[in-house]
């Protein structure tokens, strides 16, 4: 893919949508008013921890909008389609290492991993190890604490 485009699922699309639609609809009003109100207190804002306070929140908050919406304007939504037996970007695929239960991770681009949630990045070392392997392929991974081996069980 391009390297300016962000791989998304829908789901993925639209809770960034939510998020950029909350910042811009709430946290923006929530911090001008703290701005408002710390600014009411008076004195000598350099000495002012509310005002200091709410003004990096408010860098922070456009800042994230600013990263949003620039992850939509690139993205690209990943299709459900394609062969199913083959691992791609929105594959559910289950592995097994020797030793350890069988786990279950969804395919995603970068901006969606969340691995606490089996949600791992197509650019992971795991991630990038099974893309284009199917049922029963065995994959290594070099990760920083070694290699491990997976043998690939299921992929949906």
């Amino acid at each position: 893919m391009a390297e300016n485009v962000v791989p998304i699922t829908s789901e993925g699309y639209q809770k960034l949508e939510n998020e950029l639609n909350y910042l811009r609809t709430v946290r923006r009003d929530e911090v001008a008013e703290r701005l408002r109100l710390a600014l009411e207190e008076g004195g000598d804002l350099t000495e002012n921890a509310e005002y200091d306070d709410a003004k990096n929140e408010q860098a922070f908050i456009e800042g994230r909008i600013l990263q949003l919406e620039t992850q939509l304007s690139r993205a690209q939504i990943i299709e459900d389609g394609g062969p199913n037996d083959v691992v791609r970007l929105n594959s559910m695929v289950t592995v097994k290492e020797e030793g350890f239960e069988p786990e279950t991770f969804h395919i995603v681009g970068p901006v969606e991993a969340d691995p606490r949630k089996g949600k791992i990045s197509d650019e992971s070392p795991l991630g990038q190890a099974l893309l284009g392997k199917k049922d029963g392929d065995k994959v290594t991974v070099a990760a920083p604490d070694g290699k491990f081996e997976y043998t690939i069980l299921s992929v949906k």
